[in-house]
């Protein structure tokens, strides 16, 4: 098939193909028996394939062509097809196993990391499960999916995919109007637009729309719910709440190259080179990587972190937040922080707290809260209150947008500062005029006080070391761990 009879097909169906040029197209599909299965696949003809004739086979399909012809052309009587053109649709359709969960209703196009499907890989109606990574698919009306591992799911018909576990965004053109994602809590229905649906192993579907309207309806309920840009909601127990946008929680698109870019450049195996020498730093206080096995008190998800089948602690509502008791005992002239971050949403109403001791008061000088304030900047205060409110506005503003960002922040007591680096980047230096040693012990990730330091995003490798890094040692432990290329 040629680029321009799949150019005549796709302005058919969009709608602006000329009249003068019916003809010539009509002529193309009844010579050309590749025009005729991309026509059929844009319009989805293997939805009524599956009606009409259920799992004949092609030999079936032969001897009853005539029978075959009448109910194609029946079906398609918009096209003006003749019998015989009708009837060869259908079985060029059919052709090359002759079952008609057989067609093809999505195809790889781009994975990061992903081993049970490959590049090029042509997706039917059977179920997938993807235990790490990301893949990119296009369906047949050329609707762009981007599912997250852990997932399980399958396609119904090029317009309808069932999710029963795992988080996709999507980007549906007009020729796709209705792609419909189906969970085990309710549906979303797409009416022209892009949007992400996260549907947790345990617990309730949820509804993000970036750009454009989906209808939301929970499974149970009468009622649908029209959901636009920058909307937002949970599907549980038969009704749609409202919830905050979680843009930044789905990978998209745009991003896929980059981590695919970053597995096959070896990044992966940098980073654990990287993770294993800080390991035997004789300064390391903690390292939170989450693959060790180790339970970590809280309330919080474990999800996917920046490498395929890796993991990342993940804190969606208020209240989540995870416990921790490191580097108490002594005090610590020096300290440096540091996390991968994929934050939800930057700035807004609340702090979202990254590292919080639990204490705050004058018998307990050196307590350290690290957080990004309401700009959007880090920021790093150590009891009695250094001067760091200040000079936030002045520190690096993290951006925003859906993709893992290194934040650290180095503070040194002798020289009576903070450090704070964006993506290995500095950033600017806070004088302090007061420098107490920084104190640790019992500590909180995440919504410190529940609901004056709300957190939402995922921490990936939190790094407590008590030395002052350098700008040169910053920059290498951003570019051992970056995921991207």
């Amino acid at each position: 098939m040629t680029d321009s009879e799949r150019q005549l097909v796709d302005l058919y169906l969009d709608g602006v193909l000329p009249k003068s040029e019916h003809a010539l197209l009509f002529q193309r599909l009844e010579t050309d028996p590749e025009a005729l299965v991309y026509l059929a696949l844009r319009t989805q003809l293997n939805v009524d394939l599956r009606r009409s004739f259920k799992r004949r086979r092609l030999q079936q399909m032969a001897v009853a062509a005539a029978a075959t012809s009448t109910v194609c052309q029946t079906r398609f009587h918009w096209l003006s097809w003749r019998p015989l053109a009708a009837a060869a649709a259908c079985a060029a359709l059919l052709v090359g196993g002759g079952l008609w969960w057989q067609i093809m209703l999505a195809t790889v196009v781009n994975d990061a990391g992903v081993e049970e499907l490959s590049n090029g890989a042509m997706l039917k109606g059977e179920t997938h499960s993807l235990k790490g990574g990301s893949v990119e698919l296009i369906t047949s009306r050329g609707a762009r999916i981007v599912i997250e591992a852990p997932a399980e799911f399958r396609f119904e018909s090029a317009q309808r995919l069932r999710m029963m576990s795992g988080r996709l965004s999507a980007e549906v053109p007009p020729a796709a109007k209705g792609f419909t994602v189906v969970t085990p809590s309710g549906d979303a229905v797409d009416l022209g637009t892009r949007f992400g649906v996260d549907v947790p192993s345990n617990g309730a579907a949820e509804v993000h729309v970036f750009q454009g309207e989906v209808i939301a309806k929970a499974l149970g309920d009468t009622n649908k719910q029209s959901l636009r840009g920058g909307d937002a909601v949970t599907m549980d127990g038969g009704a749609s709440m409202a919830r905050e946008l979680r843009s930044s929680a789905f990978i998209q698109a745009d991003e896929m190259s980059g981590l695919s870019a970053g597995l096959s450049a070896g990044q992966r195996a940098r980073s654990e080179a990287a993770l294993g020498a800080l390991k035997s730093d004789p300064a390391l206080i903690a390292l939170l990587d989450f693959e060790s096995g180790e339970a970590h008190p809280g309330v919080f998800r474990t999800v996917q972190g920046r490498w395929p089948g890796s993991h990342a602690a993940e804190f969606v509502k208020v209240g989540d937040h995870l416990k921790l008791d490191v580097g108490g005992g002594r005090a610590w002239p020096q300290l440096t922080l540091a996390a991968w971050v994929r934050l939800d949403r930057v700035g807004g109403e609340r702090l979202q707290s990254l590292l919080h001791t639990d204490g705050w008061k004058r018998n307990e000088p050196g307590m350290i809260h690290w957080q990004v304030s309401k700009l959007g900047t880090m920021w790093l205060m150590i009891f009695p209150g250094l001067k760091g409110n200040a000079t936030e506005a002045a520190t690096p503003a993290l951006p925003d947008q859906g993709r893992w960002t290194h934040l650290v922040s180095v503070f040194d007591a002798e020289k009576r500062s903070v450090r704070h680096y964006l993506n290995g980047v500095f950033g600017i230096e806070v004088p302090q005029p007061e420098a107490q040693p920084a104190l640790l012990g019992p500590a909180q990730i995440g919504n410190w006080d529940q609901y004056d330091r709300k957190l939402s995003g995922r921490i990936d490798e939190m790094l407590l070391l008590g030395r002052a890094m350098s700008d040169a040692d910053v920059r290498a432990l951003f570019e051992a761990g970056n995921p991207y290329r």
